[in-house]
């Protein structure tokens, strides 16, 4: 009698084990699945670019980029009108760059001194 239990609780064994392994092949499956989705180039540019706009500093150069080239681009317009004279459209485009690096400058320093 003594061997009949004990060959029942070695197959009792044997099924939890087959259990556990079928519940673990289930959840390496979908482990799976998650990772391949996730290594996807799109989900992973996607994934970058968000992590990298969380930050209030990447934030704060894009809009520092974006009112420099605004305003350089709005001053040549302003100053220069819509020239045809290559000569007047080179130093327009001159006049634009030197303008947004300043407004870019000074509108970093700006940021910095609101958010010390």
């Amino acid at each position: 009698m003594k061997k009949s239990t004990e060959s029942e609780m070695l197959k009792e064994a044997i099924q939890l084990l087959k259990e556990k392994q079928a519940f673990e092949l289930v959840q390496l499956k979908d482990q799976y699945h998650v990772t391949y989705e996730s290594l996807q180039p799109v989900n992973l540019i996607k994934n970058a670019f968000g992590q990298l706009t969380k930050t209030s500093e990447f934030k704060g150069n894009i809009l520092n980029s974006v009112i420099g080239i605004a305003s350089g681009y709005l001053s040549k317009k302003v100053l220069l009108g819509s020239s045809h004279n290559p000569i007047t459209k080179v130093l327009g485009t001159i006049l634009q760059f030197a303008i947004t690096n300043f407004v870019s400058k000074k509108a970093e320093t700006f940021t910095q001194d609101k958010h010390s």
